[in-house]
């Protein structure tokens, strides 16, 4: 039971790593599941059970998947073009 909540720790800490804003209670209730359901043999390796989903991403839950999705980034203006005399 330790290990298990050892992994799901370590998996939302990696789904931290350049994904949305989810607070980690919101991360792992979104992927609990998922990764239980996909990836229990990976279990307890955070590095595994992260490679397993993205690897999967297309099974994942949509709640999941948007947690692998990286946040938009904002689009830069143009700088302007200066001005010719």
């Amino acid at each position: 039971m330790i290990r298990y909540c050892i992994a799901l720790a370590g998996l939302t800490f990696a789904l931290t790593q350049g994904a949305s804003a989810a607070t980690r209670e919101e991360q792992t209730q979104a992927c609990k599941g998922d990764a239980l359901r996909l990836c229990a043999l990976a279990i307890p390796n955070e590095a595994k059970i992260t490679a397993c989903m993205q690897k999967k991403i297309d099974k994942l839950s949509p709640k999941c998947r948007a947690m692998f999705t990286p946040l938009p980034q904002a689009k830069k203006a143009p700088a302007p073009k200066p001005k010719q005399s």
